[in-house]
């Protein structure tokens, strides 16, 4: 082998050891700033005020307005569901457990994340892009000023309300869900009414309902959590809001799915 070429395939190997290098070390950097976030936003949830009407108010702005988005997809998804579970099931003969894999489905995986990736893309987004142009504009080095502390003000309350609010809209999700699929079942495929409610009852116990309500309120809190680190943290100018705003939806996204796992193989 020529020398040229070893000295080549040398520093080619350098580059890209000290390329993984870098990046390994902005991840981790990356997730110590997060870190130190959280523990900031903890240390806030003591101190007074306790802003109540804050709260109150960006659960209206999570969940209410989220709300019309919620009713859509679950009605959409439980339809889905019940007409790909039939076609399934139809093979084993097995139509009348239609009801049960449609409110299992939901309740225990389905209505958690798709709710929370759906509020994450409406009000997650927003979070972001409200705090990062607070921050741009200087309204966070204003609250600074005035002695209010930022993260009390404004982070807060968004994270609180996320996870106060998240378990009613998948709630919901999980209701309007189970109905849809219903209508299909019973009144486009044919399945009586008495089979597909008795199998979506008598399929659920307290253990998946209450697994979709701790997964409902993780979620809550990772999709506020990093929504509003992204924005507190955000580069100045539009461009920095706007790659705020979509690292912001894109990690609360991955973040959800990967904690989907560890969290339904520590349920079941």
């Amino acid at each position: 082998m020529p020398d040229k070429f070893k000295s080549n395939y040398g520093a080619g190997r350098v580059r890209f050891l000290a390329y993984i290098g870098s990046v390994s070390i902005g991840i981790l950097r990356e997730m110590g700033r997060m870190m130190l976030f959280f523990v900031q936003f903890l240390g806030t949830i003591c101190q007074r005020p306790l802003r109540l009407r804050r709260i109150v108010m960006e659960m209206h702005f999570i969940g209410v307005k989220s709300l019309f988005v919620i009713i859509l997809v679950g009605s959409f998804a439980g339809m889905v569901l019940a007409l790909q579970g039939y076609y399934a099931l139809r093979v084993f003969g097995s139509e009348a457990l239609l009801g049960s894999a449609v409110s299992l489905g939901l309740v225990r995986e389905l209505g958690p994340v798709l709710g929370a990736l759906m509020v994450g893309a409406r009000a997650g987004s927003a979070m972001t892009a409200e705090i990062g142009i607070m921050k741009i504009s200087e309204q966070i080095l204003a609250l600074d000023v005035m002695t209010i502390n930022p993260l009390k003000y404004l982070v807060t309350p968004k994270i609180i309300g996320a996870i106060l609010v998240l378990p009613l809209l998948i709630s919901i999700f999980d209701v309007v869900g189970i109905f849809s699929g219903y209508a299909v079942a019973v009144g486009l495929l044919g399945i009586s009414h008495g089979s597909y409610m008795d199998a979506a009852t008598s399929a659920l116990v307290f253990q998946d309902v209450s697994g979709g309500l701790v997964k409902a309120v993780v979620f809550g809190f990772i999709l506020s959590w990093v929504c509003c680190y992204k924005g507190y943290n955000c580069e100045h100018g539009a461009k920095g809001v706007s790659n705020a705003t979509t690292e912001a939806v894109v990690m609360a996204s991955v973040l959800i799915f990967v904690v989907d796992y560890f969290l339904t193989s520590f349920l079941l």
